[in-house]
């Protein structure tokens, strides 16, 4: 609501540490503080690995314009290595995407139209008719079907985008868009380059919901999953908003 979709901003400043030359290994973490809106024009990205272990590394990112910070971030990239594996989550049972039709977010989301979403349950809320008030829910869940648009390779910056492409969870309890933007987003890659490749340019499965909402505030909890049923990656956020 205050500047651009923050779901490219954090991929901007993995990326930035993803390409540094002192980068170790590959991102299994990432947490994204919005301090402020970025503006249109350029902008400065600084990333500085603030430790070094022999398979872990730790970093400190900053956005800045004009001299003043609009977003801090710290990621934590590691050497993957094979060990005994386990998923207790469990991918929703959803129809395949092709047996979803596309359906376009409102035209005032302009950063929508970066993806194709394909709506399971949960589908934004469309605007009441004159006179009429919004139709509430009492469950804050959308699942999606969801990929790049144009379709790219996923990576992990698109995976990052990924993440925070869900419509605010409070439009979808209240029935209408209200004023919201995400505080702090975390997000936890639970694939490698390697498993991330193999899901190609093909759509996702993503399912998102709130714990709670209050004074002003609510978080979001989220999974991204492959086609092939990996578990890509999980992500938390907690979002300011009016109503």
């Amino acid at each position: 609501m205050v500047g651009p979709f923050g779901g490219n901003t954090a991929a901007v400043l993995l990326h930035a540490a993803q390409e540094h030359p002192e980068r170790l290994g590959e991102p299994v973490a990432l947490t994204v503080n919005f301090a402020g809106p970025v503006a249109d024009g350029d902008f400065t990205v600084t990333a500085r690995p603030m430790r070094t272990n022999r398979s872990t590394q730790h970093w400190s990112i900053e956005l800045s314009q004009d001299g003043v910070v609009a977003t801090t971030a710290t990621a934590v990239f590691a050497v993957r290595r094979d060990t005994w594996a386990a998923d207790e989550a469990v991918m929703p049972r959803v129809p395949a995407a092709n047996e979803v039709p596309a359906t376009a977010m409102p035209p005032f989301i302009k950063w929508a139209d970066n993806y194709e979403f394909r709506w399971v349950v949960g589908g934004i809320p469309q605007p009441p008719a004159d006179g009429e008030a919004p139709v509430e829910s009492d469950d804050s869940t959308t699942t999606m079907w969801v990929r790049d648009m144009p379709p790219r390779p996923l990576d992990f910056a698109a995976l990052t985008g990924i993440c925070d492409s869900f419509y605010p969870r409070a439009f979808l309890r209240r029935g209408t868009a209200l004023p919201a933007g995400t505080v702090t987003f975390t997000v936890y890659f639970h694939a490698d380059a390697e498993a991330l490749a193999g899901q190609g340019s093909e759509p996702v499965l993503g399912t998102a919901r709130a714990k709670a909402f209050g004074k002003g505030y609510f978080d979001q909890v989220a999974e991204i999953w492959g086609a092939d049923g990996r578990l890509l990656a999980t992500s938390h956020q907690l979002v300011y908003f009016k109503a």
